[in-house]
């Protein structure tokens, strides 16, 4: 048996932004209020204004709140919550951006109708009602936030990230508008898509994958596979962009159907503790980790391979997942991801309590195809420590 959800509508097309006042009717509520959540650098585009003029010219009245961090902490969350989105008492929210200001919008979503602190709300179905409605529009082709239930805030006491995981975390309205990605820098580029891509392999080696997860993987890798390094070098190319963006969704709903295994457990403490971006600590552990998985799930690696153009059905499993695996590495240093977690800060007197906090993510390590000890996961930190 499988379950599957998601959101109600998404919208797709360069410029789909502009039918954003439009689209508001199809939240079913007259808004009066809105929280317009976002970042600097939607001022600096001109996006913000856009929206604003669209809601106004519905005598929709705006609160623009600005100052979610990267990667937002608990404490982050919950004050922005208290000093500017309860106050203006929204109608709905939009949010515009990374996956950081998506997830925060959907925080104070929940937050706006349950009283509760969000600490509580940490893990899974832990959030009773639903929230206040959602418009989510994504700004960089990473997270896939905009179609999963989950949303994760950094814990700076425990150095650790957790996520919030709840069916009422799923916005009612999506737009992509790939135009909307033309600007985002070569390294948000890099990092983003190969996050968006391991959300793909991972969902679709997970021991919880199936028929619905994986039509959304394969498709998702396909894409992106054919896509990541033209968006990286032209990053003009609407085409490109728009491959990322849909593959980041279909990423999205693939894990919202499989969920993510050990290379996101593996992740969260290199976040958490040395504040390696999510996208660069998965880009990093990914060709590492599925070389150790290998021999659980090389079949699955094969037809990965196959979907993105890198193997043949003639290759064997074996040698189709190292084409998979190396095809990896090779992304990994054409986008020029950082390969050596010196760079952060980590050493090997570190690994241990890694792999100890890494090792607690038990939602997600259990959809890893191969067990792993704390000493195999010290030993896959290790291969970043040259």
């Amino acid at each position: 048996m499988y379950h599957f959800q998601t959101v109600k509508h998404i919208v797709h097309g360069p410029d789909s932004l502009n039918s954003l006042g439009d689209k508001l009717a199809l939240l079913d509520k007259p808004l009066q209020r809105v929280v317009l959540v976002t970042q600097n650098a939607m001022h600096q585009l001109g996006v913000t204004e856009r929206v604003v003029a669209q809601l106004e010219a519905k005598s929709i009245a705006v609160t623009v709140v600005d100052d979610v961090e990267i990667e937002p902490t608990l404490e982050n969350i919950e004050g922005v919550f208290r000093r500017a989105v309860a106050p203006a008492a929204p109608d709905a929210l939009i949010a515009i951006g990374g996956g950081s200001v998506l997830d925060a919008a959907k925080l104070f979503a929940v937050l706006l109708t349950n009283d509760m602190p969000l600490r509580d709300m940490l893990g899974i179905d832990k959030v009773p009602n639903a929230g206040a409605p959602m418009v989510l529009v994504p700004t960089t082709s990473g997270t896939g936030s905009e179609v999963t239930p989950n949303a994760i805030v950094t814990l700076p006491d425990e150095e650790l990230k957790i996520g919030v995981v709840s069916r009422h975390l799923l916005p009612t309205l999506v737009i992509l508008d790939a135009t909307l990605t033309l600007g985002l820098p070569k390294p948000i580029t890099a990092a983003t898509g190969m996050d968006a891509f391991t959300h793909s392999l991972e969902s679709f080696i997970s021991t919880k994958a199936n028929p619905i997860s994986d039509t959304f993987a394969l498709e998702s890798m396909r894409l992106i596979a054919g896509s990541i390094v033209e968006a990286y070098q032209q990053p003009g190319s609407v085409q490109a962009r728009s491959d990322m963006l849909l593959g980041s969704m279909y990423g999205g709903l693939a894990l919202t159907a499989a969920g993510t295994a050990a290379v996101h457990a593996l992740a969260y403490p290199l976040g958490g503790k040395f504040h390696v971006t999510h996208g660069v600590a998965n880009a990093m552990l990914l060709p590492h980790v599925m070389a150790f998985n290998m021999d659980a799930c090389a079949p699955r690696l094969k037809r990965a391979a196959c979907v993105c153009g890198l193997a043949q059905e003639s290759d064997s499993d074996e040698v189709a997942a190292r084409k998979l695996i190396d095809q990896i590495s090779a992304w990994t240093a054409t986008l020029e991801i950082p390969q050596n977690l010196r760079d952060f800060g980590v050493a090997e007197e570190h690994l241990a309590d890694m792999a100890v906090a890494a090792s607690k993510v038990t939602r997600l390590m259990v959809n890893n195809p191969k067990a792993l000890s704390l000493g195999d996961i010290q030993q896959l930190y290790r291969c970043l420590l040259p």
